[in-house]
């Protein structure tokens, strides 16, 4: 937020659960009251949980069915729900940006991950759903678009991609192997994605999904 009121912009911090209504009708209100309107909307909420996954020594029987239905509230409905309070807003004015966060996973399952691939396919499935549904209804103002991004390190991966050396496991090397571009992704490289979507340089472009990847959903591996 700092780094945007430093350079002249306007903003505001509020918090809000992706699951709870209430909350992301809250902070709605103060943006309107705020600003008068919502433009776009990232569903950036996320994330997985170690037991919705198979590892290698592991059977799929005896994954946690409890991990998994938390895997898809946070992902599915938490893309969902905020759709719902945020896009109403614009729909009554018949304007707005939707932009989900997908995987790389939805459309080539991973081995191990089960419940965030998942997921993450019913987040693409929504996306276009939800871009359908805006523009026959409320007219072409309105865009629902996905980013799948390829392999970044983060906290939730680091462990599985990472020695902790820095060295690469593994299954952390089959990525790189298996990736054009030979790398793994950084954070700022999605960036240029996300304003293109937001854009009037996208002003045809809805129910897709952008891959930001390395070229890794491309190789066949040959």
């Amino acid at each position: 937020m700092d780094s945007i009121t430093k350079f002249g912009g306007e903003a505001v911090f509020l918090q809000a659960d992706v699951l709870k209504k209430e909350t992301l009708e809250k902070a709605r209100d103060i943006l309107i009251f705020k600003w008068g309107s919502i433009d776009i909307l990232v569903n950036g909420a996320g994330g997985n949980q170690a037991k919705a996954n198979v590892g290698p020594d592991e059977q799929f029987f005896d994954m946690s069915i409890e991990a998994c239905e938390k895997v898809f509230k946070l992902n599915l409905i938490g893309t969902i729900l905020p759709s719902q309070i945020f896009g109403e807003v614009m729909a009554k004015k018949r304007q707005g940006v939707i932009v989900n966060i997908s995987s790389l996973s939805a459309k080539e399952p991973l081995t191990r991950v089960c419940g965030y691939s998942a997921a993450k396919s019913g987040v693409e499935n929504f996306t276009m759903w939800l871009a359908t549904e805006m523009c026959r209804k409320y007219g072409n103002g309105i865009r629902c678009n996905a980013i799948a991004p390829g392999f970044f390190l983060a906290e939730q991966n680091r462990a599985l991609l990472t020695m902790p050396d820095g060295s690469l496991t593994d299954r952390g090397n089959l990525i790189i192997q298996n990736t054009p571009a030979g790398r793994f992704g950084n954070p700022d490289e999605l960036i240029g994605a996300l304003v293109f979507l937001c854009s009037p340089a996208s002003a045809f472009v809805t129910g897709t999904v952008l891959r930001v990847d390395g070229g890794f959903g491309a190789f066949c591996g040959v």
